[in-house]
């Protein structure tokens, strides 16, 4: 039977596996599913339609599912998702998707902290960590890997791609490419993520090829479309080139060069 707390709230209607645990003051409305050993806190609130995957665990206060902050939103039966083993710490909010999306989505093994907030139809990939106070608007897409250093406030429809890192502080109005080390400001492209993409096993010809391709995109006196065509012809197109090509032709935002 789940461990559930004689304070808690807990709807009938919802589906928590036999394993949960659900802290004092929890609230669990209609609608809910909580998969296996994930772990409710005290005085957090899964809002109907909150779906969280197995060992997933909420902390104190965290507010996960309730109904988007867009004033288009018309009460659409929407859901937010949070992967399996991922945390989401002291008072982070989640708000679920629009008719957009129909879902917000936070993927395997994400660390959400303190106070951090993810709007309504974001898609989170797997093992992102969004560090303190960040803000998240709406419809923004986090490849896998991503780190979003503290309070950083990330404008809507953003992209920001996989294995990138954000330092804290910057506020981000356009796409961050993929593998990228982003900061300053104006917020720029420092270099390759290169200590992340070590530390995730990334060999020595893959980062001596990202550098390559760095250095003709963000380092030389080429546009865009320069930059594009030079790599296609002078480097070679391993996938994790080819992913920084397809993100670069299919942003609508621009990128931060």
């Amino acid at each position: 039977m789940s461990d559930i707390h004689p304070t808690a709230i807990v709807s009938k209607k919802a589906e928590l596996a036999d394993d949960v645990v659900v802290g004092p003051y929890a609230i669990i409305e209609d609608k809910v599913v909580v998969g296996s050993g994930s772990q409710v806190a005290s005085a957090a609130l899964l809002a109907s339609g909150t779906i969280l995957g197995k060992g997933v665990r909420i902390h104190h206060g965290a507010v996960i599912g309730t109904q988007p902050q867009d004033l288009k939103f018309g009460g659409e039966i929407t859901t937010a998702e949070i992967g399996d083993n991922t945390i989401v710490r002291e008072y982070a909010t989640v708000n679920r998707g629009t008719v957009y999306h129909n879902k917000t989505t936070i993927g395997r093994n994400c660390m959400l902290m303190a106070y951090s907030h993810v709007a309504h139809d974001c898609i989170i990939g797997d093992n992102v960590i969004i560090a303190n106070s960040v803000n998240l608007a709406g419809h923004i897409d986090i490849g896998d890997y991503a780190i979003i250093g503290g309070v950083v406030p990330v404008h809507q429809f953003v992209r920001i791609g996989a294995h990138a890192m954000i330092g804290g502080g910057f506020r981000v109005q356009q796409d961050v490419c993929p593998y990228a080390l982003v900061a300053g400001y104006p917020l720029r492209v420092i270099g390759i993520n290169l200590t992340g993409l070590k530390r995730r096993g990334f060999s020595s010809k893959v980062l001596r090829t990202l550098e390559s391709v760095y250095k003709i995109l963000f380092f030389s006196k080429l546009n865009t479309s320069q930059a594009l065509e030079r790599i296609k012809t002078e480097v070679e197109i391993i996938p994790e080139v080819q992913l920084i090509i397809d993100f670069i032709e299919t942003s609508t935002r621009g990128f931060i060069k």
